[in-house]
């Protein structure tokens, strides 16, 4: 019980930290706004996309990539917390307490997962606007894979931010690597018709599966890349890998 008991209390005082801080969660919506009303707009009308389905709004295409770039940002950024609490002392103490790190990874993959979760679903909430209809059926599948997505996105941000010893260190890392993520993730674009090298990188992005999963739920009239079976597979996969490689990297920072 004390070990679960530590995960609660790391996840709730993320969680505190998360809903005291306004700005944070209202400039967490900035990005996605622009991307889908100014970017999804413009691109649209000038290439007249249709892609597999003629006459598909490109905003509705781009929607599901957008949801898994804001669990993807949300999710990696809220693990900066730990270079965070590295410098002021606190990682330190939470390491020498008589928790395991296994509590430790799990509480701040799970707050990350969480925050991320949320802002995804206030993402969802704009759905209409971009031509998709949510009906329950589609929550109930999308909800859980969101959150699977958000905890493994999570889980690969602390692993970096466990090796990492500064905030701007982190930032520019993560940044190197979550925008090839975004955009070899299929978000924006196809990838049927993309080069064999895009198409092998898009493959070991852990991205790609879940904006594929996402787009098969809310976007029917378009095929998917994979089965939903593989891309939830895949999902579950990534997070048990990502979790236990920060469980590790949380046992080296002693």
């Amino acid at each position: 019980m004390k070990r679960f008991r530590a995960t609660f209390i790391i996840w709730l005082r993320d969680m505190k930290r998360y809903f005291r801080d306004h700005s944070r969660i209202v400039g967490s919506l900035a990005s996605p706004i622009i991307f889908i009303f100014i970017l999804g707009v413009g691109l649209g009308s000038s290439l007249r996309f249709g892609g597999a389905a003629a006459g598909l709004d490109y905003k509705t295409f781009i929607f599901p990539g957008i949801l898994g770039m804001t669990v993807l940002f949300a999710g990696v950024f809220s693990a900066v917390s730990i270079v965070w609490d590295r410098e002021f002392g606190f990682l330190k103490e939470m390491l020498v307490a008589p928790v395991s790190n296994w509590s430790i990874a799990l509480g701040k993959v799970l707050s990350g997962a969480t925050i991320a979760s949320f802002q995804g679903v206030i993402i969802l909430m704009l759905a209409p606007f971009a031509g998709i209809h949510l009906t329950p059926w589609m929550l109930v599948r999308l909800l859980p894979l969101m959150f699977v997505v958000s905890f493994s996105m999570t889980g690969m941000g602390i692993v970096f931010a466990t090796r990492l010893k500064s905030m701007q260190g982190f930032q520019m890392i993560m940044n190197f690597i979550m925008m090839p993520m975004f955009f070899l993730s299929g978000a924006m674009f196809q990838l049927s018709q993309a080069p064999r090298w895009m198409d092998t990188l898009a493959r070991i992005d852990p991205l790609t599966y879940g904006v594929d999963a996402m787009r098969a739920i809310m976007v029917t009239d378009l095929p998917s890349r994979f089965s939903i079976y593989t891309d939830v597979a895949a999902g579950r996969g990534i997070s048990a890998l990502m979790l236990t490689v920060a469980v590790a990297a949380f046992g080296r920072q002693v």
